[in-house]
Formats: C-alpha cells, sequence, structure tokens
C-alpha cells in the first residue's frame, strides 16, 4: 500500500519518536522507498547580509555536515531493523520543503511528530506539523508527543 515514506526529522528525540510508526508500517506493507529529509530553516536575509559571506557559507557547511552525520546515525540504526533508508538534506520553510517534497517525489505517506504546542506558543510559532496536515495531497500520519510522565 504505502511503497514511498517520507519522515522529517529533526534532531530532536521528539521527532525521532516517529520512527516506531515507521517499523511498524515497513513490516506491514513492505514499504520500497524510505526517505528521511531535514530541513534547515535559513536565517533572516537581515541577520545574513550582517554576516560575511564566508562565515555564512560555513554556517551553511557545518549545519549540513551535522545534519548528514545525524542521519547517517539513524540510517544505520534503522537498516539494522532491516529498514534501508535514504537521506535528502535542504535549506527552507520547513513545512513548505515537506509538501514540495512529497508532491514532486511521488510520496504515498508522510510520517512525522507533533510538539504540541498551544495557546500563545502555537499561535506565535505555528505548528508545522498542522501545516503539512492541512495541506498535503497525501496521508500523514502524526506521532503526538507523550504527555504525563
Amino acid at each position: 500500500m504505502f511503497k514511498k515514506i517520507l519522515v522529517p526529522l529533526d534532531g530532536s528525540e521528539l521527532s525521532e519518536s516517529a520512527l516506531t510508526y515507521l517499523t511498524e508500517i515497513t513490516t506491514d506493507c513492505r514499504a520500497l522507498d524510505v526517505i528521511l529529509i531535514r530541513i534547515h530553516e535559513p536565517p533572516d536575509p537581515n541577520v545574513i547580509g550582517t554576516l560575511d559571506a564566508t562565515i555564512a557559507v560555513e554556517l551553511d557547511e557545518a549545519y549540513r555536515d551535522e545534519a548528514s552525520r545525524y542521519l547517517d546515525t539513524v540510517v544505520a540504526a534503522l537498516k539494522e531493523k532491516g529498514i534501508n533508508a535514504r537521506t535528502e538534506i535542504m535549506a527552507g520553510n520547513p513545512a513548505e520543503e515537506i509538501l514540495k517534497y512529497s508532491q514532486s517525489n511521488n510520496v504515498d505517506l508522510i510520517i512525522m511528530s507533533t510538539r504540541g504546542r498551544s495557546g500563545i506558543s502555537r499561535w506565535v510559532f505555528g505548528s508545522v506539523a498542522e501545516k503539512v496536515i492541512r495541506n498535503s495531497t497525501v496521508p500523514v500520519l502524526i506521532k503526538p508527543p507523550v504527555t504525563g510522565k
């Protein structure tokens, strides 16, 4: 049923909690293609404008290197469970990039976690998961935050 699955990760334990769903789903539907995606939201252009161009390039390279190491670690853990995955690293607005990637790459399912923000925090910062849910043309499976600890 789901042959191509997209899992956005931001490097947090919370985002990785979506991987439990991935393990179960790939076992049941034998997904052929699992893509782990990490999206870097570039700093405000006004901030970049105050930086030396070399520093801005070095910051971007450092982010990409860290993201690559992180995703490689996650891929290795998934391979131990028999799940083959590949990675993508991109820059932009996270919700927009997730949606664009899923549409242009014929993704069948998006699995992601939510931070569980509410009230003012949600109003100010918005919710990547909510934006993806509202605008996705494919099913989105959300792993809610664990509460009551």
